[in-house]
């Protein structure tokens, strides 16, 4: 390059290509473009979701490594990454239906999935019809000619109901329609797939990379003509993943069977203490004996999840005093963190509902949603327990 102008040398910088060894690690192609020297390769390129990179949007290597990645772990045969949770669910939804079709839903939904339903619903004529998400006759009564989707989430925000995979999923299967699992809660606890799910969605944003420092959604598809469907909507729909959301998420993969086993033995300790407080009317989680769906969660988990609702005898103001008086617990939405955070879902995301409302959705005005972290167990019961004092 020598003979060229340095205006154009410093266009066409050199881009070095490792020989003798090979990075350790996933690197960081921020590229958005990738050459060709044949023709032919680049137009087979846009053949679908396994094609060589050429354009970020429809494909990128280090973001296809995080889709290869999630894919081998739910068992899937392949996944499409995308910028962020609600990202893979519109693309997911989108992909599968059209204007008429009909969709059944359980009826507590975490609130992004909900709205884009009430959205489809009205824009495009969706028929939408929610159900428990524990009986599989309802599910069975629910069905129609033009139902395409069960949507389904493998534990229910905030009221931690496991739902029965395998039996819902195996009542729409007979009929030929496509289950979708949320099964943000629960990866590696989990794998829908084996359970009859035809798709899988994960918010990457919580447990999987679970460092609080990037946004990401994934779809794993159970079959490659079920894959390819759903990559063409997120090429159309511009919801790809950025390379470097991508990495940092991969970062977070390396130590997620660690950290699942932490978020679930602090929930379980926390838990059983919470369960003898005075303050404390109920604790939800899935792991107590107690729990509606104790036997169930036993079979299809491999351990309870990082997740725990309390109720506190005080309602409302209970709710509020306790989350505002903690001090390692952070007061902050979302789940699947290194830190513990505390929500209380009546005086945020809930707060247009009355009690009666509250009470139809399965929770109540004392309610606290706590996504447990992986902090010392004995420093986080010190801290709950001062909270829980002073909200007596």
């Amino acid at each position: 390059m020598s003979e060229l102008h340095r205006e154009t040398r410093a266009v066409h910088l050199p881009v070095p290509q490792p020989t003798g060894s090979r990075p350790l690690g996933v690197p960081i192609y921020q590229s958005h473009l990738f050459s060709f020297d044949d023709a032919d390769a680049l137009a087979a390129a846009f053949d679908g979701p396994s094609g060589a990179p050429f354009y970020s949007r429809l494909g990128n290597p280090t973001v296809r490594a995080l889709e290869e990645a999630v894919a081998d772990l739910e068992g899937g045969a392949g996944a499409v990454a995308a910028a962020s949770g609600m990202g893979a669910i519109n693309a997911v939804l989108q992909a599968l239906l059209r204007s008429g079709d009909h969709l059944i839903a359980q009826q507590c939904l975490y609130g992004g999935t909900y709205a884009i339903i009430q959205d489809l619903a009205e824009r495009w004529g969706v028929a939408v019809t929610y159900v428990s998400g524990d009986d599989p006759d309802e599910v069975r009564a629910a069905l129609r000619p033009e139902t395409r989707i069960l949507y389904l989430e493998t534990m229910a925000n905030p009221t931690t109901q496991v739902t029965d995979l395998a039996a819902l999923a195996a009542v729409a299967g007979e009929a030929g329609v496509v289950t979708v699992v949320d099964n943000t809660f629960a990866p590696l606890l989990c794998r829908p797939i084996e359970h009859g799910a035809d798709v899988v969605v994960h918010s990457t944003t919580k447990f999987i990379s679970g460092h609080g420092d990037v946004l990401g959604g994934i779809a794993v598809a159970a079959t490659a003509e079920l894959h390819r469907t759903i990559w063409q909507q997120s090429v159309e729909l511009g919801a790809s993943a950025d390379p470097f959301a991508a990495w940092l998420t991969l970062r977070g993969i390396v130590t997620l069977p660690l950290r699942m086993e932490r978020h679930c033995s602090n929930a379980q300790y926390l838990a059983e203490r919470l369960s003898g407080h005075p303050a404390v009317r109920e604790v939800r989680y899935p792991g107590l004996p107690g729990h509606p769906q104790y036997d169930l969660a036993r079979r299809m988990l491999s351990a309870p999840g990082g997740m725990l609702a309390i109720e506190l005898h005080g309602g409302r103001a209970a709710g509020r005093t306790f989350v505002e008086a903690l001090r390692l617990a952070v007061l902050a939405v979302s789940l699947g963190e290194a830190k513990t955070l505390a929500m209380h879902p009546a005086s945020t995301s809930h707060r247009m509902l009355d009690d009666a409302a509250l009470a139809a959705a399965g929770f109540g005005g004392g309610t606290v949603r706590m996504a447990i972290g992986i902090e010392h167990p004995e420093d986080l019961w010190t801290d709950l327990d001062q909270a829980l004092t002073k909200a007596l």
